[in-house]
């Protein structure tokens, strides 16, 4: 007799399915990379999606040098400004903050998102920082940036979005002065890739609330017969009764969505200035125009339109520079029929 083979219905490596605790995704590892120190991570929201044909320059691919049609997502990536310096130290129990200057020249919209510091000593925080980094106390250097979302038209928020980025490099006393250089400035898309780099994309999912286990984890539906309740879309069983509790493994309903995601290697095809050489007749549905700085990334990124993308370097690179892509057509067909 033939065996039966099935499966179990939705995987369990992204439990438990809750809802994210911000909008802001979080990096918690960076990759080691030697070099001149810059920032290694970027912030900018979702637009939407078309798509561009380019000549293919994958190696070994189907259709090396020939012309394909390509699905992009267009990210709006308005500059973003250096807030504060955090310096740590390492010990047994992991990095530790042990100090942190900020810049006077804040925005005044990030008060609206955090309350900011009114008696800062900017140069004796560094001056704190400097001597600690002497003393050999300083094992790594970090930046506090934040967006200005209120110079987009197609977000409708005027809120900073607040986050920690790693600087690149080894020697931490470089890295110090370069986030010294750069502290409550502004930082352009292009000071931190280029075309055709790879990146790391994480952002927060669409959100689809409470569901039922069929729509949640892709259990099938119960035969008629076996369905004692009167309802079809049900698990047949909790588990055994010993051990008697019910196993996180078992299919339920609850949250679907609204999940931090992380895609690994994608790569941008395009990193311009002028939003109207993408912009539809129309506009983009859910987000309107692209005005400013915008990157094109190749495939699809999580999150809906308008939603907060954060653009880190790699971590688990395979592929090395491939080379600015040549782009011969970027769709800017109407979206709305």
């Amino acid at each position: 007799m033939a065996k039966g083979h099935r499966p179990r219905r939705g995987s369990l490596a992204y439990s438990p399915r809750k809802r994210a605790k911000s909008h802001i995704p979080r990096f918690n590892s960076w990759p080691e990379s030697a070099g001149a120190p810059r920032l290694q991570d970027f912030a900018g929201y979702k637009v939407g999606m078309t798509h561009v044909i380019l000549v293919d320059d994958v190696k070994n691919s189907l259709t090396e040098g020939m012309e394909i049609s390509v699905p992009v997502t267009i990210v709006e990536t308005p500059a973003v400004r250096v807030a504060a310096i955090r310096a740590y130290a390492h010990d047994s129990y992991g990095d530790k903050a042990v100090a942190e200057a900020w810049s006077s020249e804040l925005d005044p919209s990030l008060g609206k998102t955090i309350h900011l510091p009114k008696n800062a000593n900017t140069e004796a925080s560094l001056e704190k920082i400097g001597s600690l980094i002497a003393d050999g106390t300083v094992s790594d250097i970090k930046v506090v940036t934040y967006t200005l979302p209120k110079s987009l038209t197609g977000v409708p928020k005027k809120n900073s979005d607040i986050m920690e980025t790693a600087v690149s490099g080894s020697d931490v006393k470089a890295k110090f002065e370069y986030a010294r250089s750069i502290l409550g400035g502004e930082i352009k898309i292009s000071d931190v890739f280029n075309n055709g780099a790879f990146i790391d994309v994480a952002a927060i999912t669409i959100g689809k609330g409470t569901q039922g286990p069929v729509k949640r984890w892709g259990i099938n539906l119960m035969k008629s017969k076996h369905s004692r309740q009167g309802s079809l879309r049900q698990i047949g069983t909790l588990g055994p009764w010993h051990p008697d509790h019910v196993s996180w493994r078992v299919p339920q309903l609850g949250q679907m969505g609204y999940h931090q995601r992380t895609e690994y290697n994608k790569r941008i095809l395009k990193v311009s200035t002028n939003g109207e050489e993408i912009n539809p007749a129309g506009g983009f549905i859910n987000y309107g125009l692209v005005r400013g700085d915008y990157i094109l990334i190749k495939g699809s990124i999580p999150g809906p339109s308008k939603r907060l993308v954060r653009l880190r370097d790699p971590v688990r690179a395979k592929v090395s520079a491939m080379g600015e892509p040549q782009l011969l057509h970027v769709s800017t067909q109407s979206q709305q029929g």
